[in-house]
C-alpha cells in the first residue's frame, strides 16, 4: 500500500504554535537521552529560536492540513547562537523536527532537500549545520545528504553536550 504524499512548503504566519509543538513533540525524546543539564539549555534554545521574528525562512510539511515536519533556514552568518568558535558563512538549517508519529516517511529528508535548494538557489557556496552526538538519527541523515564535519565552528554551551558543525558543500 502506498503512503500518502506530503507537501513541503513556507509555513504561514498563523502556523507558528504548532510549529512550536511540533518541534518540542520532537526533540521531546532528547530530555532523557541527552547527559544531565543537557536538555534544558536545548530546550531554551529552541524555544529561544521558535519564538525570535528574524529574518528565518520556516518551511513546513503538511498533509491534509496536518504539520508533519517543520524547519528553519536562516541566512549567512545570522545571529543564531552565542558561539565561541566563529559563525558560518553559509545558511544554516535549524531546528529540523519531524512528529514522531510521522517519521519514516522521508519527511526530514524532504525537509532538507528544500533548504538545500533554497540554499543553493540563493547563490551560497553550502549550507551549514549544527548537531549533536544524541541527535544520531539526524546526524546519518546529514551525512547521506552529503554534508561534512566543520569542527572549526563546533562550540560548547555551558552544562551541555558539544554542538557539531557540518556543511554541504555544491561545488
Amino acid at each position: 500500500m502506498a503512503m500518502p504524499l506530503f507537501q513541503v512548503r513556507d509555513a504561514l504566519p498563523s502556523e507558528r504554535d504548532a510549529i512550536r509543538a511540533l518541534t518540542f513533540a520532537a526533540y521531546g525524546q532528547y530530555a532523557t537521552a541527552m547527559p544531565a543539564g543537557a536538555w534544558e539549555p536545548l530546550r531554551q534554545a529552541l524555544a529561544a529560536a521558535l519564538d525570535a521574528g528574524g529574518p528565518a525562512e520556516r518551511i513546513v510539511a503538511e498533509q491534509d492540513g496536518e504539520l508533519l515536519g517543520s524547519v528553519l533556514l536562516f541566512p549567512p552568518a545570522g545571529d543564531t547562537a552565542d558561539r565561541s568558535g566563529g559563525r558560518m558563512r553559509w545558511p544554516e538549517l535549524r531546528l529540523l523536527a519531524v512528529a514522531p508519529s510521522a517519521r519514516g516517511r522521508g519527511i526530514g529528508g524532504a525537509l532538507v532537500d528544500a533548504c538545500l535548494l533554497r540554499a543553493q538557489q540563493s547563490g551560497a557556496a553550502a549550507l551549514g549545520l549544527y548537531t549533536s552526538d544524541s541527535m544520531r538519527v539526524a546526524m546519518r541523515l546529514y551525512e547521506q545528504k552529503g554534508f561534512r564535519r566543520a569542527p572549526e565552528y563546533d562550540f560548547q554551551p555551558s552544562g551541555a553536550e558539544l554542538v557539531k558543525a557540518y556543511y554541504r558543500p555544491y561545488a
